[in-house]
């Protein structure tokens, strides 16, 4: 509902006409649904109408001033929107070479700016264009920083890291996936949209210890719980920890249980921490 709200907002219609919407919604499912499901829906309705006009109908910036290398950020941020790609890589490369570590590129540059991005979409202020374009580059400038990435010394773990069917959000797992490589271990980083059959060979190819597994859109939970369920009755999985992280685990908290996972991570950073717990 917040989301809505602030996104309507930047487009220019105002939340009374998303409370007249959730009501014509309302109303249609009551006729199309049972009355027990009906009543169900009904109650959720009635909280998002309750809480809509104390909702924001903007957001706040993602990269404040007092985070560590803000200025960083925001000048990164800035040179993607100008569309200067090769500048954003040369900004990055000298930060690294000049001794900031490259885990705090990705936590304080990277997932700051995208999240920034986010934001300035959600509001209308750029358009979806924009948006691929500074997720594009950024991928790129990942890939550039692999030499670094790779010089650890191996820990004799492996990791298999995906989004579920469908899902074409994987900047955050690859995130992940790169961490585990700076830790020294071993990854395999099947990206966006990987079909279950596909995840199960590599995980069988790979002796994996652990997978991880990404969604961003609220309606690919059920991928992620089949998913999991599909590897939890394979025998010659019965070892293998599975973390699940995204969005919709992000807002709410027990959700990986549900699905049938063994541990949460909010993001890269602490995917690792929770991965020496296992």
């Amino acid at each position: 509902m917040a989301w809505a709200k602030v996104l309507l907002t930047g487009i220019g219609i105002p939340s009374e006409e998303l409370a007249k919407n959730l009501q014509v919604v309302r109303e249609a499912l009551k006729n199309a649904l049972s009355e027990e499901t009906a009543a169900i829906v009904d109650e959720y309705i009635e909280q998002g109408l309750t809480q809509l006009p104390e909702l924001p109908s903007e957001l706040p910036t993602f990269i404040e001033s007092d985070e560590p290398h803000a200025e960083l950020a925001l000048q990164y941020l800035n040179i993607l929107l100008r569309g200067e790609r090769h500048v954003a890589s040369r900004l990055i490369l000298d930060a690294v070479e000049g001794g900031i570590n490259v885990k705090d590129i990705y936590m304080h540059i990277f997932q700051r700016s995208q999240y920034e991005i986010g934001r300035l979409w959600q509001m209308n202020q750029i358009n979806v264009a924009q948006e691929h374009y500074c997720t594009a580059a950024t991928q790129l400038i990942m890939s550039q920083l692999y030499p670094y990435i790779f010089a650890t010394e191996r820990q004799n773990h492996a990791l298999v890291a995906t989004c579920v069917g469908g899902e074409l959000h994987e900047l955050g797992v690859r995130m992940v996936t790169d961490f585990f490589e700076i830790e020294g271990w071993d990854t395999y980083y099947l990206g966006a949209n990987a079909p279950t059959p596909s995840i199960l060979q590599a995980l069988k190819e790979r002796n994996a210890d652990v997978l991880a597994i990404s969604a961003t859109m609220t309606f690919h939970v059920r991928a992620v719980s089949e998913l999991i369920a599909a590897v939890r009755s394979n025998e010659a999985f019965q070892n293998i920890k599975i973390m699940v992280g995204g969005y919709p685990f992000n807002i709410e908290p027990a959700l990986w249980k549900q699905v049938g996972a063994d541990a949460y991570a909010h993001d890269a950073k602490e995917a690792i921490v929770v991965a020496n717990t296992f």
